[in-house]
């Protein structure tokens, strides 16, 4: 049988596995930072007939530029943004490639801040554009001075900022952003992958965008919007960085379909978005819950908790799953994270944490 070693792949690439959390039948899915809510059935008709719309005319190319669409996403993002500021692909995974096309590749460098999201250096490793892993301090923050002091010694070509940040789930400071934003050479991208489940007073990186170009916030309709399936993520920049990335993407890489079930969704965010509150509700329970019984507990803005176990969390991560819970090992020594679902779900991991110390 062939193997990847037998085939003359890159050589960066060879003795590595493909990104993505185990995929397992169990009762209880609380590893991947999904909306456990199902799309209402008023939302699931309207997208149905947005669908129908578009099947006649399957024999047709989309809107290559996905204008309406675009126009849509400006609209709920609000920040006096249009159609010209936004740029909408197959999930934020696929902007981010598409920006590390067009501001990195071979001779260039990213830079982000670790532990961060993990797919961040695999897209820069597909793009050919080298990964500076740069630090955060000994309880996950990361301030002003840190941050400065390292995009001042590697001089990156693209910084990546989350906020909030995953695994550890707390946003940022907006004194962070500003200082990055003045002391970076290249661009900054702020992943907001999680902007609405911060809690109120949070400060989105979208207020700082009039008068920064170089500034480039995504966001996804993944995860508040439990859109995971539709694969819709986009970003937020000025103008000239539109232009930039349409001339790395595929062409019609947003079939008439997609585009079609995102805008039924958007007009409809109202409902879609009506689960977030109830998750952060069972977010902050998570976090009190387990405090209360002596683990630390990292901070959370987002739909996840980062925690910490005695021990090997491989350990823990194997109570849990026996106990028909599924959580998410992110590779940090002693520490898992498990996303907030519904009351019925929290109920299910606290049962299970009772075992693990």
């Amino acid at each position: 049988m062939t193997t990847l070693d037998d085939l003359p792949i890159r050589e960066d690439l060879r003795g590595r596995t493909p990104y993505g959390a185990p995929q397992l039948d169990v009762p209880v899915r609380l590893n991947t930072n999904e909306n456990s809510y199902p799309v209402p059935e008023p939302v699931v008709e309207a997208i149905g007939k947005a669908l129908a719309a578009e099947l006649r005319d399957l024999n047709r190319y989309p809107d290559r530029d996905a204008v309406a669409l675009r126009a849509d996403l400006a609209a709920y993002l609000g920040h006096g943004l249009t159609a010209d500021h936004v740029w909408a692909a197959n999930g934020s995974n696929e902007i981010q490639q598409q920006l590390l096309q067009a501001f990195g590749g071979p001779g260039r460098t990213a830079l982000g801040f670790t532990p961060a999201y993990s797919m961040h250096p695999l897209l820069a490793l597909g793009t050919g554009t080298r990964w500076v892993p740069a630090r955060r301090g000994a309880d996950f923050g990361l301030t002003a001075d840190e941050a400065v002091a390292q995009v001042r010694e590697h001089r990156p070509d693209v910084v990546f900022l989350c906020s909030p940040n995953n695994p550890t789930g707390t946003a940022l400071d907006p004194a962070v952003v500003a200082a990055v934003l003045d002391e970076a050479p290249g661009m900054v991208v702020v992943d907001e992958a999680y902007a609405e489940f911060a809690r109120p007073g949070t400060v989105s990186a979208l207020a700082v965008l009039p008068g920064h170009p170089r500034l480039v916030v995504t966001r996804t309709m993944s995860k508040a919007f439990g859109f995971a399936g539709g694969r819709l993520g986009y970003l937020a920049a000025d103008p000239a960085v539109v232009d930039a990335v349409q001339l790395v993407r595929l062409p019609y890489h947003l079939s008439a379909l997609t585009q079609a079930a995102a805008r039924a969704a958007l007009a409809h965010r109202d409902a879609l978005l009506g689960t977030v509150a109830a998750i952060m509700e069972q977010r902050d329970r998570i976090v009190a819950e387990l405090r209360a019984r002596g683990h630390r507990v990292a901070d959370s803005d987002a739909n996840f908790v980062l925690f910490a176990v005695d021990g090997d969390q491989a350990v823990a991560w194997r109570t849990l799953l026996d106990a028909g819970v599924l959580v998410r090992d992110v590779g940090l020594p002693g520490w898992l994270r498990v996303t907030a679902g519904t009351p019925t779900e929290t109920d299910a991991f606290l049962t299970a944490m009772e075992n693990v110390s």
